[in-house]
């Protein structure tokens, strides 16, 4: 069992980030439930909210060990972030103590850099519940099948059998366009550019290395260093960040992707990544700019 404050199980799975694409989020009993899919076996977190606590237990299938289970829900769920200091350094206006009000315990997850790149390759041109269905049918063709408690599961997708794949097949899991994307994303994958190096560069060189890579432009980069590597520094600037900081912030007028990105690291220096999450997921609830 953990025990932590400002932490919402929902608001942080559900927001747009790659477990919103993988996952089964419900609510039992009062109880917060996710179950989400991974490449060693299958985790249950649950999160019971009272006042401004949460507690947390979970239960997993698969290849974890007692203190690797742990590891993945403290790590995968910013468990150790400091919500507080994370507040008082968002906290620079009446739309961001607005959307800290209204999305409080929302955090920014750290997933695996793999299952981030596909979802986000996916991501392109698309919304969330289409996002989902073609996670879920790229897993059910190509994931390999194991046994988990009597019971046949897939994991999530390699990218060498992705590498492999014809792209006619791929492409019958929905994802249109995007199929050549994925198949080239994964055979960079596989053939010289190693996703665990980026962790150790700083945020502008990994950026500069997944954009190097076919079919992974500004937003998808910023996107996979911020919820696969937990590069704060990152902004991603799609529809609704983009109308939520003219509107808020520029009276209306409209500002480049490099002017965005800009104002961010001046005004949340250093975490500017969980500013981009509460703007996104206020602006697109508030419908902010539309």
């Amino acid at each position: 069992m953990i025990s932590v404050r400002n932490f919402s199980l929902g608001l942080t799975s559900l927001s747009g980030q790659p477990l919103n694409f993988c996952s089964d989020y419900r609510v039992e009993c009062r109880c917060e439930v996710l179950t989400y899919t991974t490449a060693i076996g299958v985790v249950t977190v649950r999160a019971l909210r009272s006042g401004g606590s949460s507690r947390i237990s979970y239960s997993y299938e698969g290849k974890y060990t007692e203190s690797g289970i742990r590891h993945e829900v403290i790590r995968r769920f910013g468990l150790r972030d400091d919500m507080e200091r994370i507040y008082a350094v968002l906290n620079t206006d009446r739309y961001m103590d607005a959307a800290i009000g209204n999305l409080n315990g929302l955090r920014i997850t750290e997933n695996d850099p793999w299952e981030t790149t596909l979802c986000f390759v996916v991501s392109q041109f698309n919304n969330i519940k289409r996002i989902r269905r073609i996670i879920g049918r790229l897993t059910e063709r190509f994931g390999e099948e194991v046994e988990l408690a009597g019971r046949a599961v897939k994991s999530f997708p390699s990218p060498e059998t992705l590498a492999s794949a014809e792209l006619s097949e791929i492409r019958k899991c929905g994802t249109g366009f995007r199929d050549r994307y994925i198949k080239k994303v994964a055979q960079a994958c596989t053939s010289g550019v190693d996703l665990a190096d980026l962790a150790d560069m700083d945020y502008h060189t990994a950026k500069e290395r997944l954009l190097g890579l076919y079919g992974i432009g500004d937003k998808v980069a910023d996107c996979i260093l911020l919820f696969g590597y937990k590069k704060l520094e990152a902004f991603p600037v799609d529809v609704w960040v983009k109308r939520a900081v003219e509107t808020v912030y520029f009276n209306g007028r409209k500002k480049s992707i490099g002017e965005i990105h800009a104002f961010a690291e001046r005004r949340w220096e250093g975490l500017s990544g969980y500013a981009n999450q509460y703007l996104f997921c206020n602006g697109r609830m508030n419908k902010i700019g539309a």
